[in-house]
C-alpha cells in the first residue's frame, strides 16, 4: 500500500466535484442564472464534526480552492466531453466558469448544536459547486485529524481498507453481470484513497466498473464521468415557482423538460424521490417514460421501488427490460448482489456505489449532506420516500405535502 499517500492533496476544485454538479450548473446558467441559492451543511452523524474539524483550517482550505477557481486545464477537460457528437458544455457556459469567481464559504460553529456550521450563498450556477467540494474537504480534514489524534498507523488502515476492497472485488467477480459506478466523492475517506479504489476497480473489473462521478478522477485516469442530476434541481425549481406565485406542482415537469431539452437521451436518468416517487410517476407519464433511459432510486425500500417501476412501465405499454434503474441509496455489497439477483432479466439494473466503497477502512464513516435550503429567500423542500429524509422548514414541508399529494 505504499502507493497511497496521506495528508492534504493538491485541492483543485475538480477533485471534490461530482459530475452532476457541472451538468446541473449548466441548466441553471441557461434557465435561472440570477437566482440566489443558499447551501448549508447538515451533519446526520452521531459524532460531532467540530470534534475533529477545526473551523479555521477548513476555512483556509476552502478559501484556497475558491481563490484558485477553475484552472485552464480543468475547463479544457470539460470542453472535451461530448453528448453524441456535440460538446456537452457550451462555450458560453465554460466562459462563465472562467470569468466567475467562486463565492466564499462561511465556516463557523453553531452556538446551539456546538457543531460545525458551513454555508454558501450566491447565484445558483456558481454556488452549486460547493456542495460536493465542501463535503469532500470536511471528510478529508475530519479523517486526517481522527487518525492523528487516535495514533492510528495509516499503513495499517490502508491495509484493512484494501483487504475489504479485495473481498468486494471477489464477490463482484463471482457475479460478472453486475454493472456499477463510483458515487463516493461526497463522503470519501480521502481523494487519494478514492483514486486507489477506482484504479483497482478499473484494472480488476474492467467489464463491470463503468466509471466514476468524480470529475478530477475522470480527467486524471481517462474515464467517462458518470451522473445526471440531484434533488437540488426539482427543489430549486419548485422554490422558484413558489416565490413567483407560479404552479409549484408543474415545476417538476418543467425541470424534467428543461433537462431533456439540454441533454437529450444520453443523460436521461431521472431522480424519483424529491417529492415522493408516487408523485414522480404520476408526473412522469407515458411520453417522458418512453423517451428517458430510466430512473434513479435514492430512498425507501429498493425492492418495492423496483417492482413499482416495472409495473409503471408495463402499464404504459413500455417493455421494462428496455429501461434502467440506478440504485444509489446507501448500498453495501450485499445489497448490490441481492438487488441484481432479484431483478435479473426483468429490468436493467446499475448501481451507484458510495460511502461503503470509498470509505470502508474500519473507521466509522460520516453521514453528512449539503443541500440547497433557499432560493431567492424561499425555503426549498425535499419530501423523499422516507420521512426522516425530509428537508425544509416545517410549514413549507406541510404545504408541499398538500401540493404533491
Amino acid at each position: 500500500m505504499n502507493s497511497v499517500e496521506y495528508g492534504p492533496h493538491k485541492q483543485q476544485i475538480s477533485d471534490g466535484l461530482d459530475f452532476y454538479k457541472a451538468t446541473m450548473s449548466q441548466v441553471a446558467f441557461e434557465k435561472h442564472a440570477d437566482v440566489g441559492v443558499t447551501f448549508q451543511l447538515k451533519n446526520r452523524s452521531k459524532e460531532s464534526l467540530f470534534a475533529y474539524v477545526e473551523p479555521r483550517v477548513l476555512q483556509d482550505r476552502l478559501d484556497g480552492i475558491a481563490e484558485r477557481g477553475f484552472s485552464h486545464e480543468e475547463l479544457t477537460y470539460l470542453s472535451t466531453l461530448t453528448n453524441n457528437d456535440d460538446p456537452l458544455f457550451t462555450a458560453e457556459y465554460l466562459q462563465y466558469l472562467a470569468d466567475t469567481p467562486l463565492p466564499q464559504v462561511a465556516v463557523n460553529v453553531n452556538e446551539f448544536s456546538l457543531d460545525l456550521h458551513v454555508d454558501a450563498q450566491a447565484d445558483w450556477p456558481i454556488v452549486s459547486f460547493w456542495e460536493t467540494v465542501a463535503m469532500a474537504e470536511v471528510n478529508e480534514l475530519y479523517f486526517e485529524t481522527y487518525v492523528q489524534r487516535h495514533g492510528i498507523d495509516v499503513m495499517n488502515l490502508y491495509d484493512e481498507g484494501d483487504a475489504r476492497l479485495t473481498e468486494k472485488i471477489e464477490i463482484l467477480k463471482a457475479n460478472p453481470d453486475i454493472k456499477f459506478a463510483d458515487f463516493g466523492t461526497r463522503r470519501h475517506f480521502s481523494y487519494r484513497w478514492q483514486k486507489h479504489v477506482v484504479e483497482r476497480l478499473a484494472r480488476e473489473l474492467p467489464g463491470q466498473f463503468i466509471g466514476t462521478s468524480n470529475i478530477g478522477l475522470s480527467s486524471e485516469l481517462g474515464m467517462q464521468p458518470i451522473g445526471t442530476f440531484a434533488h437540488e434541481m426539482p427543489m430549486v425549481y419548485a422554490a422558484i415557482a413558489d416565490k413567483q406565485g407560479g404552479n409549484i406542482r408543474a415545476s417538476h415537469g418543467q425541470m424534467l423538460d428543461d433537462w431533456y431539452e439540454r441533454y437529450g437521451e444520453k443523460l436521461s436518468i431521472a431522480l424519483t424521490d424529491t417529492f415522493g416517487s408516487q408523485f414522480f410517476y404520476e408526473d412522469f407519464g407515458t411520453e417522458r417514460a418512453a423517451a428517458w433511459r430510466g430512473v434513479r432510486h435514492d430512498s425507501g425500500d429498493p425492492v418495492a421501488f423496483g417492482e413499482k417501476t416495472i409495473a409503471f412501465y408495463a402499464e404504459h405499454g413500455i417493455d421494462p427490460s428496455s429501461k434502467t434503474i440506478v440504485f444509489s441509496d446507501g448500498l453495501t455489497i450485499d445489497d448490490i448482489v441481492a438487488l441484481h439477483t432479484h431483478f435479473a432479466g426483468r429490468i436493467n439494473v446499475v448501481f451507484g456505489w458510495g460511502t461503503s466503497l470509498t470509505n470502508d477502512l474500519g473507521i466509522p464513516a460520516l453521514n453528512i449532506v449539503m443541500k440547497a435550503i433557499e432560493a431567492d429567500g424561499q425555503s426549498t423542500v425535499k419530501l423523499s420516500d422516507v420521512e426522516g429524509k425530509h428537508t425544509g422548514d416545517l410549514a413549507t414541508i406541510e404545504k408541499y405535502h398538500h401540493v404533491f399529494n
